[in-house]
């Protein structure tokens, strides 16, 4: 057999043929399709365990994370609250107007972890609601 490297050619014999290498010594010696058969399987075992490491890492959630998303939810409500607002004053409440204010009450109460941050967005919920219970969807 000849092996091209980097210096150039070099030779190396071969005594026998893979067959007899396996057969002869008397060692132990697994067939290839039970090698490839027990990687394949390593494998897919080491795949799992770096879903699971990747779904575990999602599930866990920062405080500050969870904090700028219920202020989010909050100012989207207020924006729904003033926009409510000015459609009333200029009398021209649409559908539109209601349903956008519903959508922004439905990730309030999802719970920031912080009490003050939490009443807050309580006493914002309060407010949707009376103002959803006015127009009659509540």
């Amino acid at each position: 057999m000849r092996i091209m490297g980097p210096n150039g050619s070099s030779f190396v014999a071969m005594s026998s043929t893979p067959a007899a290498r396996r057969a002869g010594g008397g060692g132990f010696a697994l067939a290839e399709s039970e090698t490839s058969q027990a990687q394949t399987h390593a494998g897919a075992l080491r795949s799992l365990g770096g879903i699971d490491a990747l779904i575990a890492l999602q599930g866990i959630e920062d405080p500050l994370e969870r904090r700028k998303r219920a202020v989010k939810h909050g100012r989207r409500a207020l924006d729904a609250l003033d926009e409510l607002k000015v459609a009333l004053l200029a009398g021209r409440l649409d559908q539109g107007t209601l349903l956008r204010l519903q959508a922004a009450a439905a990730g309030l109460m999802a719970g920031s972890g912080d009490d003050r941050l939490d009443q807050v967005l309580g006493e914002i919920d309060l407010r949707v609601a009376v103002e959803l219970a006015k127009a009659g969807l509540n």
